[in-house]
């Protein structure tokens, strides 16, 4: 199968610092030899703002631009510490005009099918460091990036990891309780998500329309607490987190 995972930065860099414990555990994850994945990975600016001891992250876009720049070349030195030994990684930096153009998208889907077939490991991020319109929030927090790539790779899964276990919906007086299946995206559910990440630009809100995005190119998708030992292979047996089944006919 195809996967494409998206880390947020809530797992990768909490506090502002890149978590390589809680990544080695993602990597330990995947199997390797059966499948074929491309991660969408964020945390840059979060890992810039830590590198360059700012006490806050930045308000300004070149602020954030410098940050993105620092923490993108962290990032990479760590997945490639990584994955050292088990695959080769390599770095695409997109931004919304490689999906909107119709040259530049037949591009990105050819340099990506050539890098599958060779197994390697694409690592995608947002093009922080000279895109505005991503640092604003465009791809929110890169879960429709994650969306957009699933459907130009034809991908089978696309994992959302996230540090909750899913999307809760109010239960009464009772605790919230997970939705585990989500066959259509309500305007309801839209207005249930509240907030986001105070390092990341995105949320729950974001996640669920990513979902939908994708769920409507018939992938598969999950929305699951990345923190668990085993989210990536239970996700794929819907064990855990919320799951977004395929809306037109897809991949098994």
């Amino acid at each position: 199968m195809r996967i494409v995972v998206k880390v947020g930065t809530s797992l990768i860099a909490p506090g502002g610092r890149i978590d390589t414990t809680r990544l080695r555990s993602m990597v330990d994850q995947l199997d390797l030899s059966r499948h074929e994945y491309l991660i969408v990975t964020s945390g840059a600016i979060a890992s810039g703002i830590s590198s360059l001891d700012l006490a806050e992250r930045p308000s300004s876009v070149p602020a954030m631009q410098a940050c993105a720049a620092v923490g993108q070349s962290l990032l990479m030195h760590t997945y490639e510490q990584l994955f050292f030994g088990k695959k080769v990684v390599a770095q695409l930096l997109l931004s919304s005009d490689d999906f909107t153009s119709p040259v530049r998208y037949r591009n990105l889907q050819n340099t990506l099918a050539q890098l599958l077939r060779l197994g390697v490991v694409p690592i995608v991020n947002e093009n922080d460091s000279v895109s505005v319109r991503e640092l604003v929030g465009a791809f929110g927090d890169n879960d429709e990036l994650s969306a957009l790539l699933a459907t130009a790779t034809k991908a089978n899964w696309l994992l959302l990891l996230t540090d909750v276990d899913g999307f809760y919906i109010p239960n009464g007086r009772k605790r919230p309780r997970l939705l585990r299946n989500i066959k259509r995206l309500t305007p309801a559910m839209e207005r249930l998500c509240a907030g986001r990440g105070k390092l990341g630009t995105g949320g729950m809100l974001s996640k669920l329309r990513a979902a939908r995005l994708a769920s409507e190119s018939g992938i598969h998708v999950a929305i699951v607490n990345g923190r668990h030992p085993h989210a990536i292979a239970w996700a794929l047996e819907h064990k855990i987190g919320t799951y977004f089944p395929p809306q037109r006919k897809g991949k098994p």
